[in-house]
């Protein structure tokens, strides 16, 4: 039985951590899909903010627990949280599988994607292994005699999931897995694959007669008049392949003309900064993109503002504000920003619309320098 333990323990407590670091690379993620959550259940009290700090103290947790299902330290608080949390996260699995209102769970974030149904059997698993190890929980002891040390090492591991994650949310996620990650032709990342297919769905309709509900297919539906419209169900039977990875880079100007086309087409260099929300973006280094704007109009670079929660009008007012009357701006989804950009606001740089750069408001390069047909960023 020792043996078995030891050997559930590794298991448990590895998965955690695994599952921790992949969200820790990229917490916003996390925040997002938890949001995502929230407005299907018509939570509105639950705000972005509460998301956030919720999506950062799971995470935390998972790296922390499953630290402690190694060391033993605390064991049986640890495991009963554990459990608690595994109940709700197949709940979370379960409504996703089951309902379909939500694409995907984002359960390992955006870098390790399972589909819905391997995630809920996952999840139930991984509940019963917890559920065993809870059991036997007496039967688990701290690794290390001295108390000092395994404590020592779970608080490591508090400072590690705490900082880490700081690290990520003020600069950007370590690993970029997102379609918009440098190395990627976004024009072609808009476009479908060549051996695209498309999804297969299946569309019944529900007619109510006398108190009795039937399905009916589309090519059967019932001519009887007394027969009642309840709802349609469209059931998804095979999954579309090749599909565009990224979706709706709309980049409308003053007139409302999308040129995000032309613009991502155009050979050579060119930066892009995304601004999500002026009113709450970071400005603290906002001195580098001026610099870089000047260098950028000598070398005829181009550099477009992507600015997105304000109105068109509001374009002059803050072109103003932070010296920038000569930079053409335009409008940009806000799911959109953020995904491409996780911090408000960052730099991307661009050659033959391939991302080759990208920088957080702390990590802007000082200048920029053209040597030949090389630009380089200090």
């Amino acid at each position: 039985m020792k043996y078995i333990i030891w050997l559930l323990r590794i298991a448990l407590g590895g998965l955690f951590i695994f599952s921790g670091l992949v969200k820790a690379n990229d917490p916003m993620g996390l925040t997002y899909k938890m949001g995502e959550f929230f407005d299907v259940w018509h939570w509105n009290f639950m705000t972005q903010n509460i998301a956030f700090w919720l999506s950062v103290f799971m995470i935390a947790f998972e790296i922390i627990a499953g630290v402690a299902m190694f060391v033993g330290n605390s064991f049986r608080m640890y495991i009963t949280l554990m459990l608690l949390m595994n109940i709700f996260y197949t709940f979370l699995t379960g409504y996703v599988f089951y309902t379909d209102k939500i694409h995907e769970c984002g359960c390992f974030g955006d870098c390790f994607k399972i589909s819905n149904s391997a995630t809920f059997y996952k999840d139930i698993a991984i509940t019963a292994v917890n559920l065993f190890l809870f059991i036997f929980r007496y039967r688990v002891f701290p690794i290390f005699k001295k108390s000092a040390i395994n404590f020592s090492i779970v608080f490591l591991a508090v400072l590690f999931s705490i900082g880490f994650q700081w690290w990520v949310l003020h600069h950007l996620p370590y690993h970029d897995c997102l379609p918009y990650k440098v190395g990627n032709n976004l024009l072609e990342k808009m476009s479908p694959a060549k051996d695209a297919t498309p999804a297969v769905t299946e569309t019944t309709l529900t007619y109510e007669k006398n108190g009795i509900q039937k399905e009916f297919p589309m090519d059967k539906l019932p001519t009887d008049k007394e027969w009642k419209w309840v709802s349609t169900n469209t059931k998804v039977i095979k999954e579309a392949t090749g599909e565009p990875q990224i979706h709706d880079f709309i980049l409308s100007d003053k007139s409302g003309n999308n040129v995000a086309k032309d613009i991502l087409s155009k050979k050579g260099y060119l930066f892009l900064w995304f601004v999500k929300d002026p009113k709450k973006g970071d400005t603290i280094n906002i001195n580098r993109i001026n610099t870089i704007i000047a260098k950028t109009t000598t070398e005829k670079i181009p550099f477009y503002a992507l600015v997105s929660e304000i109105g068109i009008d509001d374009f002059k007012t803050y072109a103003e504000v932070w010296d920038m009357k000569n930079v053409p701006f335009f409008m940009l989804d806000g799911t959109v920003n953020k995904t491409a950009m996780r911090t408000n606001m960052g730099l991307m740089l661009l050659k033959d619309g391939i991302v080759i750069g990208k920088w957080s408001y702390l990590d802007y390069p000082k200048d920029i320098t053209v040597e030949g047909d090389n630009l380089i960023c200090k």
